[in-house]
């Protein structure tokens, strides 16, 4: 019998080796897996390259990786904001490299990573310092950067809902960098809001098929703001 659910956040992710890659949802604040991001916290795992929308927010999850030292490569798309005075720091003082790219970029490379695609030719950033020394050729008339897929070890996502086979739905903007991220990685861990029996989710509104999911566990909502964003 499949079943994926675990019985703790801590048991979802397991282990985290040093070096490891890992895939991070979230846009803003939505979506983020705060629960599953602060097992790796609390794992120790060191030299780790992070990829995801932003470079952290305030002093919880990427930021205290930052603030740790534990972050050798930044991959994101929003590296400066008010509250990344981690990344900043580490950047500045050279303990964290960073990989610029374009968001639209950054989610493609992912999905490429995920369908099995080796490269892809892309106008985005084709003569600025984000493609300096990429291979370039002209289609159509347009100039193009050859991308790369950005392949983990690990994605840590999160859902709304899901079931012991893995199936996934997700909460409006929250659903971001989630489907994506899922295909991409060695391991792919989700915590979820509710976990319900098989056949209750509509085949319809499964964004994130259990294939794509290794582990899911079940985290309390708990509003972040006024509204409760999630």
């Amino acid at each position: 019998m499949i079943n994926k659910i675990a019985a703790s956040v801590v048991e979802a992710v397991g282990k985290v080796e040093d070096g490891s890659t890992i895939l991070l949802s979230g846009f803003g604040t939505a979506g983020i897996p705060h629960e599953l991001l602060q097992v790796v916290v609390d794992g120790g795992a060191k030299d780790l390259t992070l990829v995801a929308n932003n470079a952290g927010n305030g002093d919880d999850g990427i930021g205290t990786l930052l603030g740790q030292g534990r972050v050798r490569r930044m991959i994101c798309s929003f590296p400066r904001q008010t509250d990344s005075w981690h990344f900043d720091a580490a950047y500045r003082s050279g303990k964290t490299q960073l990989e610029l790219v374009p968001q639209g970029n950054l989610a493609e490379r992912i999905r490429a990573a995920g369908a099995g695609i080796g490269a892809f030719f892309c106008p985005t950033g084709v003569g600025t310092q984000l493609t300096e020394g990429a291979e370039t050729r002209e289609i159509n008339g347009r100039m193009y950067a050859l991308e790369y897929p950005i392949h983990a070890d690990l994605a840590l996502i999160k859902a709304e809902r899901g079931d012991r086979w893995g199936n996934l739905t997700y909460r409006m903007a929250a659903r971001n960098f989630g489907p994506v991220m899922a295909t991409a990685a060695k391991r792919t861990v989700a915590s979820v809001h509710e976990i319900v029996p098989l056949g209750a989710l509509d085949p319809e509104s499964v964004v994130t098929p259990g294939i794509h999911v290794t582990r899911l566990c079940k985290i309390d909502f708990v509003p972040t703001r006024p509204g409760g964003i999630r």
